[in-house]
């Protein structure tokens, strides 16, 4: 009777203790040191194993960081109005966001013609992480013009919110004008923000968003994690 290999025996119990709930996902595994020990092989039998769980979609590895639980992707719907935080906790997820950067700057030629500005006006740029259950999903960057809204960066840095941010400035809502998806591989910085490996596939959305008036107000540009977000468009798209 043949007899199991040792990788496989490994990957099932790994697989089992994860199904049981003993990782959840987003939890780091024991080091290949750790699970070598515990296992009483060599670490790259352990390896092994980790990389028919990779191939599974069960962990997912980084590069210096270790092995990964995989989360079940989240479901972010895209459509006339997309707001992050109603999005996250529709999909059962606590929504949080990281402020990178917010400054004040002269604005480039396609953020004129997006925004409808003249050569000589400044944008508010807000640069941030967007979170589900503490683990990042993607990396965003969004553009407003500034002289309708002086007091856009301090209410940024305050609350992280653009919509909170925006009805400070006397936006009482906004739509999607339109939104182009792109698949991209993640960069370095890219990779390092969001946890995941360089290279990776990641989902770039670009956007605009317009007031009640129709007056543009926010260029958006969105990079998603590949496998940890489903982006699906709404009816009202």
């Amino acid at each position: 009777m043949a007899r199991t290999p040792i990788w496989k025996s490994i990957a099932a119990t790994l697989s089992s203790e994860i199904a049981d709930g003993a990782y959840r996902p987003g939890d780091k595994l024991p080091t290949e040191a750790q699970m070598a020990s515990r296992f009483g092989v060599n670490r790259h039998t352990v390896r092994h194993a980790l990389s028919a769980l990779v191939e599974a979609g069960t962990v997912h590895t980084r590069r210096g960081a270790g092995a990964f639980v995989a989360q079940t992707p989240t479901d972010y719907p895209i459509g006339k109005r997309v707001r992050f935080h109603q999005n996250l906790r529709a999909a059962g997820r606590i929504p949080a966001k990281e402020v990178l950067s917010v400054t004040t700057r002269l604005a480039n030629s396609k953020e004129r013609e997006a925004l409808g500005l003249g050569t000589n006006d400044q944008v508010h740029t807000y640069e941030g992480l967007s979170l589900a259950d503490n683990q990042p999903i993607a990396l965003f960057r969004s553009v407003f013009p500034a002289a309708p809204f002086p007091d856009l960066p301090g209410a940024l840095n305050q609350s992280g919110s653009v919509t909170a941010a925006l009805h400070t400035g006397g936006v009482t809502d906004y739509t999607r004008a339109w939104t182009r998806l792109t698949a991209k591989s993640a960069t370095a910085t890219q990779a390092l923000h969001l946890r995941i490996a360089e290279g990776a596939p990641i989902l770039r959305s670009d956007s605009l968003n317009i007031d009640t008036t129709g007056r543009p107000i926010e260029l958006g540009r969105t990079w998603f994690a590949g496998d940890r977000v489903s982006l699906t468009l709404a009816e009202d798209m």
